[in-house]
């Protein structure tokens, strides 16, 4: 097989979760982009249902429905209605979150009163974990029951939305966000080892600061906010979305068929360590 041939995703079809916006709407073109059948689910219908439309406008093949991945039903309903669709499901980008604020550390350098753990609101905390956390099980839950389901489209891909936050700590970041990322990460890595059996590829990407609407679009409306961000990057930027492509296609695709269980960091090197400290 050609290397090129291996990202081919002709006759394939693929769901993402929070497709209206960001990430999740650069996965949902990447694969279609590739020849898969698309379905963009999000709590922001409209979103999902615009961005769907301008897709097949585009001449690609994609649909929509209304998604929250809080709740399990609508999780299930948003699988049932993609395989009613396209006769299968091969590949799910799990994909929404959310951000629920600053951590202890604000992105002017200063301490941060309402991110620090002894005062921390715990309703921030469980939404936080609920949807980035929970959301990803309930996700990966039906994803998997319809491609193990699917005798004659044996297998699959399932791609994480995970964070370099799982990874590293950074003060800037909500401390719930973190802990979420940290379980996604552990998560994966049990659902790779488990659905390796049935075919099913399970592999997360770890993003840095990506420029996206997440907390309301707060980066990109924050020039304060985003040089902060700049200045903590080895390379000196954020990312903008389409950077990320290439990677959700790599495990979207056969070009990946060796990898799973894979937490793959995209994060201009924030691994390595901020070039500065926020307190410096």
């Amino acid at each position: 097989m050609k290397t090129l041939d291996q990202f081919d995703l002709t006759g394939r079809s693929g769901l993402v979760t929070g497709a209206a916006s960001g990430i999740g709407l650069a996965y949902a073109e990447v694969i279609a982009e590739a020849g898969a059948k698309v379905t963009l689910t999000d709590i922001d219908a409209e979103g999902a249902a615009r961005e769907a439309q301008r897709l097949c406008d585009e001449g690609y093949e994609a649909r929509w429905d209304a998604c929250d991945v809080s709740n399990l039903a609508q999780v299930a309903a948003a699988f049932d209605n993609h395989v009613a669709a396209y006769g299968g499901c091969d590949i799910a980008f799990a994909n929404a979150g959310l951000d629920v604020g600053n951590g202890f550390w604000g992105p002017d350098g200063k301490r941060n009163p309402e991110g620090q753990i002894d005062v921390y609101d715990p309703d921030r905390w469980d939404k936080s974990i609920d949807i980035n956390l929970s959301g990803v099980f309930r996700t990966v839950r039906e994803a998997a029951r319809v491609m193990k389901a699917n005798t004659q489209r044996r297998g699959g891909a399932i791609v994480i939305t995970s964070s370099n936050a799982a990874e590293v700590n950074e003060a800037i970041v909500g401390v719930p966000y973190m802990a979420a990322k940290a379980g996604v990460k552990h998560f994966m890595r049990h659902a790779a080892y488990e659905l390796a059996a049935y075919g099913i590829r399970v592999n997360a990407i770890a993003p840095g600061p990506f420029a996206t609407n997440i907390g309301d679009g707060w980066v990109k409306k924050n020039p304060a906010a985003k040089k902060a961000w700049d200045e903590l990057v080895p390379v000196g930027r954020m990312a903008e979305t389409y950077q990320i492509k290439p990677l959700a296609l790599l495990l979207a695709s056969d070009a990946g068929s060796y990898m799973t269980g894979a937490h793959i960091m995209i994060d201009g090197g924030m691994q390595l360590g901020p070039v500065k400290p926020l307190n410096g």
